[in-house]
């Protein structure tokens, strides 16, 4: 079946946080377009909508519990996609995934201990590990030829023994880097070293480009595997996020019966029907529409990057070796972040994320999502040099 992801689906008042919270959050007109929140603006694959409109013609909603098909389709979906062989008993559950990674910092640390991010990065991290008394040590990301790598030698120089835990994102959000087995071992190792836990957020797992394989922390090796959480969904892949659904993975027993223990207490292990059916039936049947899917938006890459050298090269994107999202270095406007952030939503009429909001090494970026209809994206670029120009040659005018 060939799916179109060209179609564009009205998203406005249906409470959808990317357009209808728009001027709550960026304080933007309705008519910016927005380019920010990381969900994707294709349309739900068929699959996934008959099972649910199916389970919907039962009229009864109550509670419920994920059966075998459930495990079974996400172990069928690691071992077929990633290569990885992953035990019933080590899957568990999260409303989400931020809310899992940070169920594992209370679970597997104590308030005072310290817990290791690498920014620029996905910037709940950051209120994960404030908002539970731990203390944030941050590990930069160095960028050498246009990518970020982790930075060792920082990572081994903050150590001592109040650390006791790393996220890591994988892949990388904003940068885009697909992590290889060879980086992640050398950080698993220095964890294996040093009695640090690993928490992988791995939401974008499937998103890999051509050319690029992504791997799950976990999979490395058998020691990384007993000291590493790995948290994951099918919400951004699937574009399920509103279902409230993610996998919590724990092959390490000691550390999953205390990672459980923390979720039974406020009964968020239950879950909710929509998303077990959905989650079930996207990892059964989703191989060729995720396929299809990163086709379309690598194109989207493709043809934004074309666009840029070409009309705005004062913006230069961090070339992404899989997610739908990119890194947009603006440094070249000479814009303050501040400034850059009103730009887009005045002028050029598009909202983005801002970089200083991952942390260090943000300043003078933002971060665009290309999940959407090309024709959509073009207008969007088309806006931002018309734009770029308008200030290039007011600057003249002044001058």
């Amino acid at each position: 079946m060939q799916y179109n992801f060209d179609e564009i689906i009205d998203r406005k008042g249906t409470n959808c946080i990317k357009y209808d919270a728009m001027e709550d959050f960026l304080g933007a007109d309705s008519d910016v377009i927005p380019l920010w929140v990381a969900d994707t603006d294709f349309k739900v694959a068929d699959f996934i909508m008959d099972a649910l409109r199916q389970r919907l013609d039962h009229e009864i909603l109550g509670y419920t519990y994920r059966c075998e098909n459930y495990f079974s389709a996400i172990q069928g979906w690691m071992k077929r996609r990633h290569n990885w062989e992953v035990k019933k008993e080590w899957i568990t559950f999260s409303p989400g995934v931020v809310a899992g990674l940070t169920l594992a910092i209370e679970a597997l640390t104590k308030p005072g201990d310290k817990v290791v991010v690498q920014p620029p990065v996905y910037f709940p991290f950051f209120d994960s590990v404030n908002g539970t008394d731990r203390v944030l040590v941050e590990n930069p990301l160095k960028k050498e030829s246009g990518r970020y790598h982790f930075d060792l030698e920082d990572f081994k120089s903050k150590i001592d023994d109040k650390t006791k835990m790393i996220i890591i994102s994988n892949p990388h959000n904003p940068g885009g880097m697909v992590w290889t087995r060879e980086e992640l071992a050398a950080l698993g190792q220095i964890c294996i070293e040093n009695d640090i836990l690993i928490v992988s957020d791995e939401i974008h797992q499937d998103l890999a480009f051509s050319g690029h394989k992504f791997t799950p922390m976990a999979s490395v090796s058998e020691e990384i595997a007993k000291r590493t959480i790995t948290c994951t969904a099918g919400s951004k892949t699937f574009n399920i996020a509103g279902l409230t659904t993610s996998i919590v993975i724990i092959p390490n027993r000691r550390y999953r019966v205390a990672y459980e223990r923390k979720l039974h207490t406020p009964h968020l292990h239950m879950g909710n029907i929509m998303g077990g059916i959905a989650l079930e039936q996207a990892y059964t049947h989703g191989d060729d529409w995720v396929d299809q899917m990163m086709a379309y938006v690598e194109g989207n890459y493709n043809m934004l990057e074309a666009f840029l050298k070409k009309h705005i090269p004062e913006i230069v994107p961090m070339k992404p070796e899989g997610t739908f999202l990119v890194w947009l270095d603006c440094s070249a406007l000479g814009m303050e972040d501040e400034e850059l952030h009103e730009f887009m939503l005045k002028k050029a009429k598009v909202g983005l994320n801002d970089g200083p909001k991952f942390g260090k090494g943000g300043e003078g970026y933002l971060r665009i999502n290309l999940g959407c209809p090309q024709s959509v994206l073009k207008q969007a670029l088309e806006q931002m040099a018309s734009a770029v120009r308008s200030r290039v040659e007011d600057t003249s005018t002044v001058l």
